[in-house]
């Protein structure tokens, strides 16, 4: 019971940190002290948070290495993306359309980790780095190649150019190609991304501490030994997988809804972004749900606000990368880190009090 408190507490720790963050923001834009670059750039922070936290399920609980998240990410925006616009004069209530286009979103990327984790999770280590990466690329490029029109007949779907949709003249091009999708209705909000925020690490933290969880760092710990206790790999595996694809599904259905132009550039939904979300948890700490938000928000936030420092802006952005690793790996800054803690500065308190 005391241990299951413990961490009750320390669940509702990193909770009520969200949500100090929300309330600062909030009292900011109501005096009218966020600038309007900061303003732009809480919704996004907001989708790389979701998404830090989703790898880190696999890469810190499970302990595999994906370089596949901006993949998942892709599927959920255009899906997502894809529905909103299509059903934008049916379904007029916007926050209704945006819970349905969510979770449309969020299924289809988790049906994608199903299908791409019964294959690739028999993979380990590099293997299963690179097959991820491809299957990210591969994603992009099909939605580059990809062109649907909708009319009376109904939806007509292309591979070499929108004339050859052969659309009536009231008919429309949902998605062009490399153009993408435009007029994507921009229901993204703070709020929203707060609430998906939460209900993240909801499932996440109560994903990892329970039976399923500790199976999943079982075969993450020592493979064999889960696998001789009666652990069933492959479908632990593939559970954590498929819940982390979902979640990069939603946060690419946050991020999709924020642009009025969705396209699948390489910045977007390529190799670098699926490498920034990994750094993201490196950073932070493997395993560690706090420091992976923190390291979104400081390494989103860094670049931006070096922005005016522009010879010495990436610099700066180095310098804090390695005092960050440094900070987190570092052998001496780990002992530090622990001499000066602040449950050990309590706990030595309490001890001086009932001496």
């Amino acid at each position: 019971m005391k241990k299951f408190s413990k961490q009750t507490k320390s669940n509702m720790i990193t909770y009520g940190i969200v949500l100090g963050v929300f309330v600062i923001v909030q009292l900011l834009l109501s005096t009218g002290n966020l600038s309007s670059l900061m303003e732009g750039l809480l919704v996004p922070l907001c989708v790389y948070v979701i998404l830090a936290l989703s790898l880190n399920l696999v890469v810190g609980i499970l302990g595999e290495l994906s370089l596949g998240h901006a993949g998942f990410m892709c599927v959920g925006a255009f899906v997502s993306a894809f529905f909103s616009k299509c059903m934008e004069n049916v379904i007029t209530v916007s926050l209704v359309r945006f819970i349905l286009a969510l979770l449309l979103g969020a299924l289809a990327a988790g049906i994608f980790g199903i299908l791409i984790g019964i294959p690739v999770l028999r993979l380990r280590g590099d293997y299963l780095a690179i097959v991820t990466l491809a299957f990210g690329e591969i994603i992009k490029n099909l939605v580059n190649v990809l062109y649907i029109g909708k009319d009376a007949a109904g939806f007509h779907f292309s591979t070499q150019d929108s004339i050859s949709l052969n659309l009536q003249p009231e008919g429309e091009v949902i998605i062009n190609g490399p153009q993408g999708i435009t007029g994507t209705p921009q229901d993204s909000t703070f709020l929203i991304g707060i609430i998906l925020i939460l209900i993240t690490l909801f499932i996440i933290l109560n994903m990892v501490h329970s039976r399923d969880g500790r199976a999943i760092m079982a075969i993450r710990d020592n493979r064999i030994a889960a696998e001789s206790v009666g652990i069933n790999i492959t479908k632990y595996k593939l559970m954590a997988f498929a819940v982390s694809a979902a979640l990069a599904g939603a946060a690419g259905v946050l991020y999709a809804h924020n642009l009025s132009t969705l396209t699948a550039l390489p910045k977007n939904f390529g190799y670098n972004m699926s490498i920034m979300i990994l750094v993201f948890v490196v950073l932070g700490g493997i395993g560690n749900m706090r420091g992976s938000m923190i390291a979104a928000v400081i390494l989103t936030l860094l670049p931006e606000l070096l922005r005016g420092l522009s010879d010495y802006r990436m610099l700066i952005y180095a310098i804090v990368l390695i005092l960050m690793m440094l900070f987190n790996w570092a052998p001496k800054a780990l002992e530090w880190r622990e001499k000066h803690s602040l449950k050990r500065m309590l706990k030595k308190k309490k001890t001086a009090k009932e001496a």
